[in-house]
C-alpha cells in the first residue's frame, strides 16, 4: 500500500480484505485525511500514516479476535435519569458517573410531555427549541444568554438574524429554528381571524397583532382587509421601514383594497421604541388614508399602534369616529 493514492471505496475494500473472515470485532481504524488530500479527490501521505498503523495492528491471518470486554455505547442525551453522584456528576442506569448534563435532554423532554409548558421556566422552553438546531451540546447557557439579550421568548423569536448571531454560541441553524417557531405562531394567530367576522372578537385581532408585530426592531405597516360582513379576507404587510418610520402611500392602500373588493380596513403598525403613543406623523398619515378611502366608500374601522407591552387604538382615542 506504500505510495498509493486511492478513493474511499478502495480503502474500505482493502481493510475488509485484511480482516480475518471469522473476526467478531474490528480494530479501530485511525485514518488521517489532510485538506489537500480531500481536495485532490483521494488520500495521500496523511492517509498513508493511518494505513501503516492499521496494518501493524491487524491480527495475523486465521486468528479470531474477541473483544476484551463488551461495551454498550449510549448517546449522552439518552442516559437514564438517576440520583446525583455529586461534584457536578450524575450516576447513569449502569452505575457509571457522568457529567450532570448527560441525560438532561431526555429528562427535559419527559417533563414537558408529562407536565406541559406551564410549569417550565422560559429558558427551559427555549432549550427545547434549540435541541434540533444544536445536537449533543448543552444549550442551557445559550438559552439564558438569548433571554438576557432579548428579554423574553417573544423577543428572542422575533429578533433579527444580525442580532441573534451577535449572541455567543448562536448559529445560522439557531436563527432558522427560531424563525420556524415564529412562523408557526403567526400562522396560528392568523387562522383565528382570517375569514371570520372580527369586530365581535376584537381580542383575537389584538392578540394576533401583538404576536406578529410587538417585538419587531423596525416599523411595519399592515392592513387587514374586510368584506361587507366584516370578515377578514386578507392580511398583508404594506410597508417595511426603519426604527421610527415606515412609508405608506394612500394611493397604494386604495388600489389594493379595490383589487380585493374590500369594503373596510383595519390599519396596524408598530413602534419599535415600545411606546405606542401616536405621533403627529401617524395622525396625519391616518387622515390621508381615510380621505382617500372615504372617496371610494371604503370604511376605516380603526388604526392600532402596537408597542412592546401595550397598544393604542385611534378609535378609542377619538381620532376615528363614525
Amino acid at each position: 500500500m506504500k505510495n498509493t493514492r486511492f478513493d474511499l471505496s478502495t480503502l474500505k475494500n482493502w481493510v475488509q480484505d485484511k480482516l480475518p473472515a471469522s473476526a467478531t470485532t474490528r480494530p479501530e481504524i485511525p485514518i488521517y485525511v489532510a485538506a489537500e488530500d480531500r481536495s485532490a479527490g483521494g488520500f495521500g501521505e496523511a492517509a498513508q500514516r493511518g494505513l501503516d498503523e492499521l496494518e501493524a495492528r491487524l491480527p495475523p491471518p486465521g486468528v479470531v479476535t474477541q473483544p476484551a470486554h463488551a461495551r454498550t455505547w449510549r448517546r449522552p442525551d439518552r442516559l437514564a435519569p438517576s440520583e446525583s453522584a455529586g461534584g457536578g456528576m450524575v450516576r447513569d442506569a449502569d452505575g457509571a458517573q457522568r457529567p450532570h448534563y448527560w441525560g438532561h435532554r431526555e429528562r427535559l423532554r419527559g417533563r414537558f410531555l408529562s407536565g406541559g409548558h406551564q410549569a417550565m421556566p422560559e429558558y427551559e422552553l427555549l432549550e427545547l427549541m434549540l435541541f434540533n438546531a444544536i445536537p449533543r451540546i448543552d444549550v442551557k447557557p445559550l438559552a439564558k444568554r438569548l433571554l438576557l439579550a432579548f428579554g423574553d421568548l417573544n423577543g428572542v423569536v422575533a429578533a433579527s438574524e444580525r442580532n441573534i448571531l451577535r449572541v455567543e454560541g448562536a448559529t445560522d441553524r439557531v436563527f432558522l429554528q427560531l424563525r420556524i417557531v415564529e412562523a408557526f405562531a403567526h400562522r396560528m394567530g392568523q387562522a383565528k381571524i382570517l375569514n371570520r367576522e372580527v369586530l365581535s372578537s376584537w381580542s383575537d385581532v389584538v392578540t394576533y397583532c401583538r404576536t406578529t408585530m410587538a417585538h419587531r426592531d423596525t416599523e411595519q405597516f399592515r392592513i387587514l382587509f374586510l368584506d361587507r360582513k366584516n370578515r377578514v379576507i386578507a392580511d398583508e404587510a404594506q410597508g417595511e421601514g426603519t426604527v421610527d418610520h415606515v412609508p405608506v402611500y394612500p394611493r397604494e392602500v386604495t388600489r389594493r383594497a379595490l383589487e380585493l373588493n374590500a369594503s373596510a380596513l383595519i390599519l396596524v403598525h408598530n413602534h419599535p421604541s415600545g411606546d405606542p403613543t401616536p405621533s403627529e406623523a401617524d395622525i396625519e398619515m391616518t387622515g390621508r388614508i381615510m380621505a382617500a378611502c372615504g372617496a371610494l366608500d371604503i370604511v376605516i374601522h380603526d388604526h392600532m399602534i402596537i408597542g412592546k407591552d401595550q397598544e393604542v387604538s385611534f378609535r378609542s382615542l377619538g381620532l376615528i369616529e363614525g
